[in-house]
């Protein structure tokens, strides 16, 4: 469906069984709500799932660059809003994770717990010229010109070569990225400084986090774990970037397993 949150229209999608406790779930840069397929059949018999594209993203509108993550978080707070939910679980990949952490801080009465996954709580000054690097080529050459990086970043080479019909999912979600989108929440995520905010975190929190993943390491997942209080961290073999996808099975059982003793 789409609905009218924070000034701009949201594509949302809500399923699973009315009355039950909602985890909203939030994706990747250059992705969209499909990146979330595989932890539907888990997470649909429990949960209402809350699924919606970040704006400039999938069937969302896209607003001139530059985003902000504090826009990024009141778009969050409009769409429980519009759809009258008090509370919810938030369940945030990469950039997900970041306006998870931003939720969490400026909201916490909303949040009821709260999953980061491979994401990270602070961009370090010395990344700025990467994230210059990335939004001048898709200036220049589209999403095009950024989608085989990305993927190598996003999956293991096992991966990569064995599940092909995964990857050229993503693959399109990449490409069928609108590039005032990408470049609006590049700009957002290049200015993320959470970290020494975390503490203020008083929710339970779950931080997950593929063992490959290269852009948002193990050693930041451990730096968010180790500020917020009593936040459980929980490293998956075996995958980069995106791990939901890639060890989808043990992230699922992790998650509904921290999700369900919460509930």
């Amino acid at each position: 469906m789409q609905l009218t949150a924070n000034g701009i229209e949201h594509h949302v999608e809500l399923t699973g069984p009315e009355g039950a406790p909602v985890v909203m779930l939030s994706h990747s840069l250059a992705s969209s709500m499909v990146m979330w397929a595989p932890q539907l059949p888990v997470l649909e018999p429990h949960f209402r799932v809350l699924r919606y594209d970040v704006r400039g993203h999938g069937g969302s509108a896209v607003p001139p660059a530059p985003y902000s993550l504090d826009e990024m978080v009141n778009d969050v707070v409009g769409i429980l809003d519009a759809l009258e939910i008090d509370r919810a679980h938030f369940v945030g990949l990469s950039m997900g994770g970041m306006i998870g952490q931003g939720f969490g801080i400026q909201h916490p009465s909303r949040l009821i717990g709260l999953c980061l996954c491979d994401t990270m709580a602070r961009v370090p000054p010395e990344a700025q010229s990467t994230w210059q690097e990335r939004i001048d080529k898709a200036r220049e050459g589209g999403m095009a010109a950024l989608a085989g990086a990305t993927l190598e970043r996003w999956f293991t080479a096992p991966f990569r070569s064995g599940q092909p019909e995964q990857l050229e999912t993503i693959r399109r979600s990449i490409l069928e990225t609108p590039v005032e989108g990408f470049v609006g929440a590049a700009e957002a995520i290049r200015r993320l400084d959470y970290l020494e905010q975390l503490s203020v975190l008083q929710r339970p929190t779950l931080v997950m986090v593929g063992a490959d993943d290269s852009g948002t390491p193990v050693s930041a997942a451990e730096a968010i774990q180790q500020r917020i209080p009593g936040a459980q961290l929980r490293v998956l073999p075996n995958a980069a970037h995106l791990a939901n996808i890639e060890q989808s099975h043990a992230f699922n059982v992790t998650l509904l397993g921290f999700l369900r003793g919460l509930t």
